[in-house]
């Protein structure tokens, strides 16, 4: 299981699922991809590998700005280094704003894509599935402070 969680209030471009989009970017020392950091983290967890800060801390200026869709790439490769597969990986995103509706079908194809590397060697890809939330006006969410994001992912040892 991943989560992760980021304010509004970013300098640069609202980006999710490797998707830009309209309105305030999100805080963070990478491009703030919550959609791609928890679902990093899910794959991790599940291949019992480390976690995302650990691999990409923010205290690497070499990652400040840097594409979360590319740390997914990454990941991918490294759990089919380790001996495993990815099956499926599910995202659910809460978010008062923007509405993402009409975005979750390309996030959930960018993240199948850059997840492809980890693939069962025999399947027909991976996995992925994207769905939004909205906060319904109850806490950070719901006041449109930010975006949490959790996801849940299956691996396979081969």
């Amino acid at each position: 299981m991943g989560f992760d969680v980021h304010s509004f209030g970013g300098d640069g471009a609202l980006v999710l699922g490797g998707v830009a989009l309209d309105g305030p970017g999100l805080s963070g020392h990478s491009d703030a991809d919550a959609v791609c950091h928890a679902a990093a983290d899910a794959v991790l967890g599940a291949a019992g590998l480390p976690d995302i800060g650990t691999l990409f801390p923010s205290s690497d200026e070499r990652l400040l700005g840097a594409s979360s869709i590319e740390f997914l790439r990454d990941v991918a490769e490294r759990i089919r280094m380790d001996g495993c597969w990815i099956g499926n990986v599910d995202v659910v995103i809460a978010a008062e704003r923007p509405v993402l509706g009409p975005h979750v079908e390309t996030m959930a194809r960018n993240l199948a894509e850059a997840l492809r590397a980890a693939a069962e060697p025999m399947g027909g890809g991976v996995g992925v599935s994207v769905k939004a939330k909205r906060g319904e006006g109850i806490g950070a969410i719901g006041r449109a402070e930010g975006i949490a994001v959790w996801a849940v992912a299956l691996a396979e040892r081969g």
